[in-house]
C-alpha cells in the first residue's frame, strides 16, 4: 500500500522563510476540544502544526457549521489576517487532537518580512496558493450544490488522507456524517441519504472503523467536472 501525498504548507515555502518561522516562533501544546483562535478575536498570532488535528471553520448566518480546513503537521493557520490593521479572525480553529504548534506573533513576522523583499516575494507566493486552494472551495459549494459539495470533500480527503489499495483509495480518518455535513454546509440528513445512494452503486463502502473507501473515484470527478486541479489545490488542509 502507498499514501498519496500531497505537498504541505511548509513544502511550499522555501528553507528561507520556513526557517524563519521557526526562528521566530515558540512551542505550545494544543489539547482535544479548546480553540488556538475563534472567529472576532483580535489576530495576533499564526501557528505552524507540529502535531494534532485542527479543523478550521466559520458559522454561517443561519446558524450552521462550515468547514473549510483540515489542518495537520506542518501546516500554518491563523495566516490571513497578515499585513492588516487591527486584524480580527475570520475563522476559529477547533482542536481535534491534542498536538504542539509554533506560535508565531504577527508583528514580529510582518517586521521580519518588511526588512527582507525576497522573503515577503516567497510569503506572497505562498498566501497566492493558498487563496486559490480557498477559492476552489467555496466554488465547489456554489456551483455544484450540496451533492457536489459532498463528492468534492471525498476527493479533497483522498487526496490528503488516502491510502491507495487493490480495491480503491482508504481515506484514512473517521469523520461522522456530521462531519462531512460541515464541509458542505449541508443537514446531517441530506448527507446521510447522498453517502447512502454512492454505497448503493457501489461508488464507496464504509469499513467497520468507520473509514471510507472510495472503489469509483473517476466517478466523482465526473459528476462535478473536475478540473484536475494540482495536489497543494485539491486537498482538505
Amino acid at each position: 500500500m502507498n499514501i498519496s501525498v500531497r505537498k504541505s504548507d511548509t513544502d511550499l515555502l522555501s528553507d528561507d522563510l520556513h526557517h524563519l518561522l521557526e526562528s521566530i516562533s515558540t512551542r505550545r501544546k494544543i489539547r482535544q476540544d479548546t480553540f488556538l483562535f475563534q472567529e472576532g478575536m483580535d489576530a495576533e498570532e499564526l501557528y505552524l502544526i507540529q502535531s494534532g488535528l485542527v479543523q478550521i471553520g466559520k458559522l454561517t448566518s443561519d446558524g450552521k457549521e462550515l468547514t473549510l480546513r483540515m489542518c495537520k503537521k506542518n501546516d500554518i493557520v491563523g495566516e490571513l489576517t497578515l499585513f492588516t490593521e487591527d486584524a480580527k479572525y475570520m475563522l476559529s480553529a477547533k482542536i481535534l487532537s491534542d498536538g504542539e504548534v509554533l506560535v508565531i506573533n504577527k508583528d514580529k513576522l510582518e517586521k521580519e518580512l518588511i526588512q527582507n523583499g525576497a522573503l515577503t516575494f516567497e510569503f506572497m507566493k505562498w498566501m497566492s496558493t493558498h487563496l486559490r486552494k480557498i477559492q476552489s472551495k467555496i466554488r465547489d459549494l456554489l456551483l455544484n450544490g450540496k451533492k457536489g459539495a459532498l463528492y468534492s470533500t471525498l476527493i479533497r480527503l483522498a487526496n490528503s488522507y488516502g491510502i491507495t489499495r487493490s480495491d480503491g483509495i482508504l481515506i484514512n480518518i473517521v469523520l461522522t456524517n456530521q462531519d462531512l455535513a460541515k464541509f458542505c454546509a449541508a443537514a446531517r440528513e441530506s448527507i446521510n441519504r447522498m453517502l447512502s445512494d454512492l454505497r448503493k452503486n457501489g461508488v464507496i463502502s464504509i469499513e467497520d472503523s468507520g473509514k471510507i473507501v472510495i472503489h469509483q473515484i473517476n466517478y466523482l470527478k465526473r459528476e462535478i467536472d473536475c478540473e484536475n486541479c494540482p495536489l497543494e489545490i485539491c486537498n482538505i488542509d
